[in-house]
């Protein structure tokens, strides 16, 4: 299983925190690890994922997500070594 960290800027409100789980899940992957704070008017969400999927199926989905603002991905050093 691959291991991804992905951040994600969105707005504060609790269904979005629910709606990008839910999407997570849907797509097949598990969360291993996650971190939000909020601030005014938009909330940061720094969230670790595992799955064999693409990563890409997920963070495509997150990105059409209303409330989500931004969502990228985080390069591991790991990987830039390795590949």
């Amino acid at each position: 299983m691959s291991q991804h960290t992905l951040y994600i800027e969105m707005n504060p409100a609790p269904e979005v925190l629910e709606r990008v789980l839910r999407v997570t899940r849907h797509r097949g992957f598990t969360v291993c690890h996650m971190h939000m704070s909020s601030m005014d008017r938009k909330a940061n969400i720094a969230v670790t994922v595992d799955s064999d999927r693409p990563i890409e199926h997920l963070t495509r989905q997150l990105d059409k997500l209303y409330d989500v603002k931004n969502c990228r991905l985080e390069i591991s050093q790991a990987r830039l070594a390795n590949g």
